[in-house]
């Protein structure tokens, strides 16, 4: 116990003092802990935090309580330190350093029919300002009205764009980015409408709008289906309970007959 406090206060003093400065750690190891990021995870954080956090600042934080968490247990297995402690450790830290990403994709998962619906109504708003505008500026005057969620991606996106890349490349990294119901086609529409003439233009943009209508409807059909289902779901609840109820107040009346007779 003497060994555990003493370790606890030794490392407050450390990290108050700066004598460890766990950002300077991060950054010189920054290779070494890009591997351990998953493939998805920029996306999730984008997803959960818009752009109110980037990637690096909530992975940075992870990497930091995971090595808080493993020092904290190695004080404690340090009166007791063997092979065994020693890869209990690394596991617990492992668990902690996945845990946070186990929460964004249980978040991700839980409003994955919102996030879906999203890009629909997005996409009527740029439908819009495709119009009147070239589709690298109405992307770029979209970003305002945007949901937060889609907004570092669109960022990314025009700077691609801005930066001289002309090709599909820029649309389908975004739509890789935001992996959510037919963002791979409607890039690939948007990157089309962009090409040609004024007249293939109007062309591709009545296809952009009739796909973007279908989506629309799909999304009003999968609203209507979740709320009819959340309906019935409801109805059975009452249903249920109405005939607890009753069947409760039927026993109580036969054991008032049965006691007075």
């Amino acid at each position: 116990m003497e060994i555990l406090i003493v370790g606890a206060i030794f490392l407050f003093a450390l990290f108050y003092n700066q004598g460890v400065s766990s950002k300077k750690f991060i950054q010189d190891n920054k290779l070494l802990f890009d591997k351990l990021k998953e493939e998805d995870f920029d996306f999730l954080v984008s997803v959960r935090y818009g752009d109110k956090k980037t990637p690096e600042e909530v992975f940075d934080k992870r990497i930091k309580t995971a090595g808080i968490v493993m020092l904290a247990f190695m004080f404690i297995f340090l009166s007791d330190l063997s092979l065994i402690n020693i890869v209990l450790d690394i596991v617990i830290g492992y668990i902690t350093f996945k845990s946070d990403y186990n929460n964004l994709k249980k978040y991700y998962k839980r409003h994955l029919h919102e996030i879906d619906v999203m890009l629909p109504y997005y996409l009527k708003g740029l439908e819009i300002l495709v119009q009147h505008y070239t589709v690298p500026v109405a992307l770029a005057k979209s970003i305002d009205e945007a949901p937060a969620v889609f907004k570092p991606g669109l960022r990314t996106l025009i700077a691609k764009i801005d930066a001289g890349d002309s090709s599909i490349q820029p649309y389908m990294d975004f739509a890789n980015e935001y992996p959510v119901r037919d963002s791979m086609r409607m890039m690939r529409l948007l990157y089309r409408l962009g090409l040609g003439s004024q007249e293939r233009k109007q062309e591709r943009l009545l296809m952009f709008s009739r796909t973007v209508s279908n989506l629309q409807a799909k999304a009003r059909e999968q609203k209507y289906k979740e709320r009819l289902e959340h309906m019935e779901s409801q109805t059975m609840v009452m249903l249920v309970c109405t005939g607890a109820g009753v069947m409760v107040l039927i026993l109580f009346a036969m054991l008032q007959m049965f006691t007075s007779v």
